[in-house]
């Protein structure tokens, strides 16, 4: 049996159209510049011990997830793991995650965060589960509004005291609030002090008060660049909370790959020092040589992120830049399909040597 390469990845009748799938058709692939991931590739403790679990694979992932969500609460909450572990459930990607506390969620509209556009995988779950959406700009409150900080794909980032008071306002009593935090953890080694995973005592009051519910949820494949093995967290507000979406969750939706590869990856601290020393520089020379090249061209994004999103201003001039960067091996992601932002790319932030290749190939863009 033979598969045709070029045929699309994605079922366009029925799934929501996600990024990533451009490498597997280019004979002359070099870097993936379309996907969040990590520059600095995946972690090489954490894919050995990946390796090793297959060895593993004749026998059940632990149904408990341990003691991989230990290590995971243990990178969270340094100081105070033990009692919040059982606020924290894994999931296979955050999708799936996703997908269960929409499900869970009181009967109601739901909401999108206040940016021009975000990761569509919650308006999906949404749409699917037959609620009614409400728009960016509607100011009612929502049975389940679920925001994207720092958001994927503009940057936009709104820090912690920013981030409560858009809760409050814009769910509704005995609603739930889902903030996503993917790519939060490259904000700096301090990101746990900006990260909503701090403030137990602000969600438990919250929770007391109105009756809000206040998830958050992290997609672990990019900042480990994993994305194939499929990993997730959430942590929910209460352990009550997190026995409720374990109840409708798919019995060892996590598999035995996944689960080793975490339990090594949070240990590996050096990592995550070159990310936050590498990125922020790698970040700044993309933006920098854009603007030298392509003055015309808007970039926007937190200097501490893993992309970068770019408005051309014409959406020829985009398509002429998504073709040209497939030419090159270099595919980025365009913002027409899933965003519906047809003059925008997002391009992953990656070295200066491989940047350059993608920037010799645009080279024709000039004015």
């Amino acid at each position: 049996m033979t598969f045709d390469a070029s045929q699309t990845a994605w079922d366009e009748k029925t799934q929501q159209f996600h990024g990533g799938q451009d490498w597997a058709t280019l004979s002359n692939f070099v870097e993936d510049f379309s996907v969040t991931t990590n520059g600095l590739g995946t972690p090489r403790t954490a894919l050995e011990a990946g390796r090793k679990a297959v060895d593993l694979c004749d026998h059940y992932p632990p149904a408990n997830q341990e003691p991989a969500k230990s290590s995971l609460a243990a990178f969270l909450w340094p100081d105070s793991y033990q009692r919040n572990v059982n606020r924290l459930l894994l999931g296979n990607g955050a999708s799936e995650l996703i997908d269960l506390v929409v499900r869970k969620a009181p009967a109601g509209p739901w909401k999108p965060g206040p940016f021009s556009v975000q990761y569509k995988e919650y308006e999906r779950s949404a749409s699917t589960n037959g609620r009614p959406l409400l728009k960016v700009n509607d100011d009612s409150p929502a049975a389940i509004a679920c925001i994207v900080n720092p958001c994927n794909p503009t940057g936009d980032y709104k820090p912690l005291n920013q981030l409560k008071k858009w809760v409050e306002a814009n769910v509704q009593d005995g609603g739930f609030a889902v903030i996503d935090e993917s790519m939060q953890p490259w904000h700096s080694p301090g990101f746990r002090e900006d990260s909503m995973t701090s403030q137990t005592e602000f969600v438990a009051d919250l929770y007391a008060r109105r009756g809000i519910s206040v998830y958050v949820i992290h997609s672990w494949t990019k900042l480990w660049s994993c994305t194939g093995i499929r990993l997730g967290s959430i942590v929910c507000p209460t352990e009550e909370h997190c026995q409720a979406l374990k109840k409708i969750q798919v019995p060892w939706s996590v598999n035995c790959v996944a689960l080793a590869f975490l339990h090594a990856v949070v240990k590996d601290e050096a990592y995550l020092h070159d990310t936050w020393t590498l990125t922020p520089r790698w970040r700044h020379h993309t933006v920098a040589a854009l603007q030298e090249y392509f003055p015309n061209w808007l970039t926007s994004g937190e200097p501490f992120l893993s992309w970068v999103w770019i408005d051309t201003g014409d959406m020829i001039v985009a398509e002429r830049a998504i073709q040209l960067a497939k030419q090159a091996g270099v595919p980025v992601r365009s913002g027409l399909p899933g965003y519906q932002q047809p003059s925008h790319l997002r391009i992953a932030v990656r070295s200066p040597e491989k940047f350059q290749i993608l920037l010799n190939a645009w080279l024709p863009l000039r004015n």
